[in-house]
C-alpha cells in the first residue's frame, strides 16, 4: 500500500514546477479564504484592470502609442466607474428604500391574491397561506429595519466604501501602467523552467479575459436593455430591478430564474393580470431570450463550452469558498482547474513542443 501511495506521489509530482503550482495553488486558496474581504479592492482593481486590457490591445493594433492607449481605457473606466457610483446607485438606493416603506401595502396585496389559492387549489390551505405570509413579513420588517435605519454600527460599512472609492482608481492606474513590470516581478518568484505553468497560462490567458470582459458588456448590455424596456413600460423600481436583471446573470441559469420572481410580483401588484403585465412578461423573456441565444454566443465564443450540471456546481462550490467574487469567477476558475487537470504531467510527457510554449510566455 506505501509502495502504490509512493508511486502515486512520484507521478504527480515528478517536476519541481508542480510542486511549486501546488504551493501558489494552495497559498492563493488560503488568503482568498482568511483574508478575502481586505484584498477585495485588489481583487476589484485586477479585475477592471484586466478588462481594459482588451481596449488597450486594440487601440495599440490600430497603431496608437500606448501610453495614448492607457489613458483612454482609464479615462473611459474613470466615467464608468463614477457614473455607477454617482449616478447609478443614488437612484437604486432611493427606489429601494421607497420599497422598503411601501412593502406593508405590498405584503397585503399579496395576501389577497394568495388567499385566492386555497379556493382553486386544494394543494395549499388557507392557514399555509397565513403563516407564509406571517414568515414573510417578519423577514422583510427586519430588512426594512436594517435599510432604511443608519446608526454607527454601519460606519464601518461606510468607511468601506469610501476605501473603494479611493484605492480602486489608483490601483487600476498602477496595474494598468506598469503591468509588465509587475509580470516581471512575479515571474522572480517561479522556477527558470516552468513548462507547465506556460502551457497553462496560454491555454487560461485568451478564455479568462474573454470571459471577464464579456460579462462584463454582459451586465452593461441586459442592465441597460433592461432599464430602458422598464422606464418605457413605466414599471415601479424599474433602476432596481433592471440592476437585478443585470447583475443576475453572473449566475448562470439560477440567476434568471431568481430575478424572475421580484419583476413578476411588481409588475402583477402594479398592474395585475391585464395587458401591461402580459407586456412587462413578454419584453422581458425577449431580453432573456437574445441574452441566452444572442448575446452570450456572441461574447463568449471562444471560452470552453461546460456542461451545465459542471457550471451549477462550480457556482455552488466557489460562491460557498469565496461568497460574491466565487460565483462571477466560477466559469473561469472551474475552466483553470480543468486546464491543470489536463496538463499536470507525469513523467515523459513534458516534450519539446511544451518548452516552445514557455519561451513564447
Amino acid at each position: 500500500m506505501l509502495r502504490i501511495i509512493r508511486n502515486w506521489i512520484d507521478r504527480l509530482f515528478a517536476e519541481e514546477e508542480t510542486v511549486v503550482l501546488l504551493l501558489l495553488l494552495l497559498v492563493g486558496l488560503l488568503l482568498i479564504v482568511t483574508l478575502g474581504n481586505v484584498l477585495a479592492p485588489v481583487i476589484a482593481s485586477l479585475v477592471f484592470a484586466f478588462m481594459m486590457q482588451g481596449m488597450i490591445a486594440t487601440l495599440v493594433a490600430w497603431r496608437a502609442p500606448r501610453w495614448l492607449a492607457i489613458t483612454l481605457a482609464y479615462l473611459l473606466f474613470m466615467g464608468l466607474f463614477f457614473g455607477f457610483i454617482f449616478g447609478l446607485m443614488p437612484l437604486v438606493w432611493k427606489q429601494l428604500t421607497s420599497l422598503i416603506q411601501e412593502l406593508p401595502v405590498l405584503l397585503r396585496e399579496l395576501q389577497k391574491t394568495l388567499m385566492q389559492w386555497p379556493e382553486r387549489s386544494d394543494l395549499i390551505s388557507e392557514a399555509q397561506v397565513r403563516d407564509l405570509v406571517g414568515a414573510a413579513g417578519a423577514e422583510l420588517g427586519k430588512l426594512g429595519q436594517r435599510v432604511v435605519s443608519f446608526s454607527i454600527a454601519q460606519l464601518p460599512n461606510l468607511l468601506g466604501v469610501l476605501i473603494y472609492l479611493i484605492l480602486v482608481p489608483i490601483l487600476v492606474f498602477f496595474f494598468l501602467k506598469d503591468k509588465d513590470q509587475i509580470l516581471d516581478w512575479l515571474k522572480t518568484f517561479l522556477p527558470h523552467r516552468r513548462p507547465l505553468m506556460a502551457k497553462i497560462w496560454i491555454e487560461m490567458n485568451d478564455q479568462v479575459a474573454n470571459y471577464v470582459r464579456g460579462k462584463g458588456i454582459e451586465i452593461v448590455i441586459v442592465g441597460s436593455a433592461t432599464y430602458v424596456s422598464f422606464i418605457w413600460l413605466d414599471l415601479n423600481y424599474a433602476a432596481l430591478l433592471a440592476l437585478l436583471v443585470g447583475m443576475s446573470v453572473v449566475i448562470p441559469y439560477i440567476g434568471a430564474a431568481v430575478v424572475t420572481i421580484p419583476v413578476v410580483i411588481v409588475g402583477y401588484l402594479q398592474w395585475g393580470v391585464g395587458p401591461e403585465f402580459y407586456t412587462l412578461l413578454f419584453v422581458y423573456g425577449l431580453i432573456q431570450a437574445i441574452d441566452g441565444n444572442v448575446l452570450v454566443p456572441l461574447l463568449f465564443s471562444e471560452v470552453v463550452n461546460m456542461h451545465p450540471v459542471a457550471i451549477i456546481l462550480s457556482v455552488l462550490v466557489f460562491g460557498g469558498v469565496w461568497g460574491l467574487w466565487g460565483v462571477f469567477f466560477a466559469i473561469p476558475l472551474a475552466t483553470l482547474v480543468k486546464a491543470i487537470l489536463n496538463a499536470w504531467p507525469t513523467p515523459g510527457t513534458l516534450s519539446s513542443s511544451v518548452t516552445l510554449q514557455e519561451e513564447k510566455v
